[in-house]
């Protein structure tokens, strides 16, 4: 998506700035010579992500946009009014808002703590309202005047409530800001619509939920910022309000059609992870039920864990050093448990001898695609077809040892 330079001069107000595609927003609008407002909580450098306020402001100059740094936490309405007057005041009002910021946690009802709760509503349904009310005023007052959410369409399909009720009723929080506000300030000539991915997005944050490995399967933060790019270059008053964008149909739209260089490995561009709330799979997962029927009279699954058994090793044990439960569905219904903690490691049927890491919950025919390396834990994990809950990051270290065991199953 090639910049036109119609986001010259004009004002963006971005929450969660600072790094992935909060960042890659700015400083796609920043090439055209927007003023970009940094509302981001991190002014010090991360442990563990990368990027601050004023390492993004730095980059977006050198794009050739003018930043303002402002450290904003969403959910502090006092530090939020006053970043968007001093961004108001410095650059001249607000033209288009990117509300970014958001809170994941993708666990059930039983492992979702108050906190984890009350975070990501205050942050992805509360912060979404609260930073939009306060723009609103400028909003208003311009002759170019966007909201754009980082939100999912909205869909009712029990597939993406079960697994994460939470998380998902905090994204359809910001979605409904769309659906309730494009309405409202329609006659003022504001537009306001949502964005979301077809995959995942490579970000600090995917990373940390699923490994460095899901890049592979992943595209770049750049095919959200050339969406966005596409939406909010168009005159408010006749792109369109209301609407649930996806970002390659979008750039479609607009005459981008080699989305392949949007791939991290463009390798995989034809296998890459669906993001969350597209019922892209729904088809593909009917299929594999039938499959599964046929082909679990072979007793796949007990075949299965006795070459596990004749693999593991102390060495193996050290380097996951893991727990896992597996909970399987379908018609080789059973727990299974796979210790890679203690000794030289164990498998069998029945619960884990000891307090699993993470359990996991998968029809039997994926379950054995996923130990013969036919299907990557990630992208199984991305499309529904794996529940986990307990230590993500532990359970994702499976798809490592699935690597090393692929050959020798």
């Amino acid at each position: 998506m090639i910049n036109t330079g119609k986001l010259a001069g004009r004002t963006l107000f971005i929450t969660g700035a600072s790094r992935g595609i909060g960042k890659a927003i700015a400083l796609k609008a920043a090439r055209d010579g927007a003023n970009i407002i940094v509302a981001a909580k991190t002014a010090e450098p991360h442990p563990k992500l990368p990027g601050t306020i004023y390492s993004a402001a730095e980059e977006i100059e050198k794009a050739g946009g003018k930043a303002h740094p402002c450290v904003v936490d969403v959910r502090d309405e006092n530090q939020v009014r006053s970043a968007i007057q001093e961004g108001a005041a410095k650059f001249g009002g607000i033209d288009i808002l990117i509300n970014n910021a958001s809170a994941i946690s993708l666990t059930g009802t039983l492992e979702t703590s108050m906190k984890k709760y009350d975070l990501m509503h205050q942050i992805n349904t509360r912060g979404t309202f609260l930073v939009s009310k306060e723009c609103l005023p400028y909003l208003i007052k311009s002759n170019h005047a966007h909201i754009l959410n980082i939100s999912p369409p909205l869909n009712l399909n029990p597939k993406w409530f079960g697994p994460h009720v939470a998380y998902t009723m905090a994204k359809y929080g910001m979605s409904m800001c769309v659906l309730g506000m494009a309405q409202e300030f329609r006659d003022h000539g504001v537009a306001v619509n949502a964005l979301w991915p077809r995959t995942a997005i490579q970000t600090a944050a995917i990373e940390m939920l699923t490994g460095p490995d899901s890049a592979q399967w992943s595209r770049k933060p750049e095919i959200m910022s050339d969406a966005a790019y596409a939406v909010l270059i168009k005159e408010p008053r006749t792109c369109g309000t209301g609407g649930f964008l996806i970002d390659d149909e979008v750039l479609q739209a607009n005459g981008v059609t080699d989305l392949k260089q949007y791939a991290c490995n463009p390798e995989n561009a034809d296998k890459l992870m669906h993001d969350f709330f597209l019922d892209t799979e729904e088809t593909v997962n009917q299929l594999e039920s039938k499959t599964s029927r046929k082909e679990a009279a072979s007793g796949n699954i007990p075949q299965l864990f006795e070459k596990i058994q004749t693999l593991l090793s102390p060495e193996i044990v050290g380097k996951v050093q893991a727990v896992y439960e597996f909970h399987i569905t379908g018609d080789e219904k059973g727990t299974w448990f796979l210790d890679l903690k203690n000794g030289s490691g164990s498998c069998g049927q029945g619960s884990a001898p000891s307090q699993p890491d993470a359990s996991l919950t998968m029809k039997s025919k994926n379950f054995v695609d996923m130990f013969e390396g036919k299907l990557k834990a990630a992208p199984a994990f991305m499309t529904g077809k794996l529940k986990i809950t307990g230590d993500l990051q532990k359970a994702m270290k499976l798809e490592k040892l699935m690597k090393s065991l692929k050959t020798r199953l």
